[in-house]
């Protein structure tokens, strides 16, 4: 799924209120409630989102056929008869958006840096989900800065969405700043914060740097949320190019690598299989749904695939 939705003259390393705002189109035809996800271990499956949250309105006495979950143990317990809960639907859903601009996310070899990618499908999320009239919030966070957007309803709040990301200090902000780890976890800790059970919640990031701690708090989001982790990587990071020496430039550094060795690139190689596999073992154990992308991969074409097309 290669980038051919990406006007011509995008920059590959940074992206603009403008072209995220123009992602409010695109993102019409990309459904919210179900997910076809190629799973790297499992092959493909199918999930419906939980949907709308349910609204606790009152309590009544039990009745035959009633679901025995719903029973209201507090009101029953003070009175003689077995009370059940109803509920009724929300009129939209929060949706949370969590993108991650730390350093290692401005990275690409080929296509745009993952962060870029990230940045566009977040937006494409976003304007979605304001098309469904879903609630939208969010957490932006790098190395420097952490910011939480609280869910509203409307176009404002994917304005303000897409705001928050093109105008993340992140983007330029190089130097200092906590270490990935830690900016990691912090947002993961954040996420389990503000997320309201019911929600249905996106993560996108390359996952370097997740922290057993930071395990925890997605997989206890995970237990009362539907999670889509969306997995930024690198040509590059996926196997060594071909033979020969390399010249990598970040800013002023600039290291020269050699790749002739067959078992540095084996083992090179295999090290991303493995983190790649920790990671798809860790989202089906809490039933997280991973959706891997590339820095090639078109965000339109590849959430379209996942999650379904509007037909209406």
């Amino acid at each position: 799924m290669q980038l051919d939705h990406v006007p011509a003259d995008a920059s590959p390393v940074a992206v603009t209120q403008p072209a995220l705002i123009r992602l409010n189109g695109p993102a019409r035809a990309i459904a919210l409630d179900v997910l076809r996800v190629n799973s790297l271990q499992t092959g493909a499956y199918v999930s419906h989102f939980r949907g709308r949250g349910m609204e606790f309105d009152e309590s009544r006495p039990y009745q035959p056929g009633d679901d025995p979950r719903s029973i209201d143990w507090r009101v029953t317990a003070r009175s003689t008869t077995a009370y059940t809960k109803l509920f009724r639907e929300e009129r939209e859903r929060p949706v949370l958006v969590m993108v991650d601009l730390r350093s290692n996310m401005h990275f690409a070899t080929h296509g745009c840096f993952k962060s870029v990618n990230a940045s566009r499908a977040a937006a494409l999320i976003a304007w979605a989900a304001h098309h469904r009239g879903d609630r939208l919030g969010g957490i932006v966070f790098g190395d420097h800065v952490h910011r939480e957007l609280k869910p509203r309803l409307g176009r404002q709040a994917a304005l303000r969405f897409v705001h928050a990301l093109a105008e993340h200090p992140d983007w330029t902000s190089r130097e200092g700043g906590m270490d990935g780890e830690t900016a990691l976890t912090m947002a993961l800790s954040a996420l389990r914060r503000v997320a309201r059970p019911g929600s249905l919640v996106v993560v996108l990031s390359d996952f370097t740097g997740l922290t057993r701690a930071g395990q925890s708090y997605l997989s206890s989001v995970a237990r009362h949320n539907e999670v889509l982790a969306i997995s930024l990587s690198d040509p590059f990071e996926q196997e060594l190019p071909p033979p020969g020496r390399y010249r990598l430039v970040s800013g002023d550094d600039e290291i020269a690598i050699d790749t002739h060795t067959p078992q540095a690139r084996r083992d090179y190689a295999n090290a991303f299989v493995e983190r790649r596999n920790a990671l798809d073992a860790f989202c089906q154990r809490y039933g997280i749904h991973l959706l891997p992308m590339s820095t090639v991969d078109d965000p339109i074409a590849t959430l379209q695939t996942a999650l379904g097309r509007r037909t209406h």
